[in-house]
């Protein structure tokens, strides 16, 4: 199993990003699985932003994006998508895409995002 992350960068306050998540080695469409955001600010330690179970395509958020972001994926593309609205500066940190599946956990290998003016 490989995760690919993209799609971080600079950003003003009140800005958007989209991070992309590319899953390759498992049947993405097929698949029991969870597919989790997490981040990691400077001297902190990483918290789960959000996460996706894929039987039923239920989401979760932490209390501290809910209403700014929303995971979600699309199956033709093997990819997990984490757009991120109204992003502020304590958004600021490496996000890492992570999956749940078959008793085991796989990250990638994290894109940053900075929210500064």
């Amino acid at each position: 199993v490989q995760l690919v992350e993209s799609g971080g960068g600079l950003v003003q306050p009140g800005g958007s990003l989209r991070l992309s998540c590319a899953a390759s080695g498992f049947a993405f469409a097929f698949s029991s699985y969870r597919m989790s955001w997490y981040r990691q600010a400077p001297g902190k330690e990483r918290e789960l932003v959000a996460a996706l179970i894929s039987t039923g395509g239920s989401t979760n958020y932490a209390d501290s994006v809910k209403g700014r972001f929303t995971i979600s994926r699309d199956n033709a593309k093997n990819t997990v998508y984490l757009q991120m609205n109204s992003l502020k500066p304590e958004d600021t940190a490496v996000y890492y895409c992570k999956a749940h599946l078959a008793f085991n956990d796989y990250w990638g290998q994290g894109t940053q995002v900075t929210v500064s003016s």
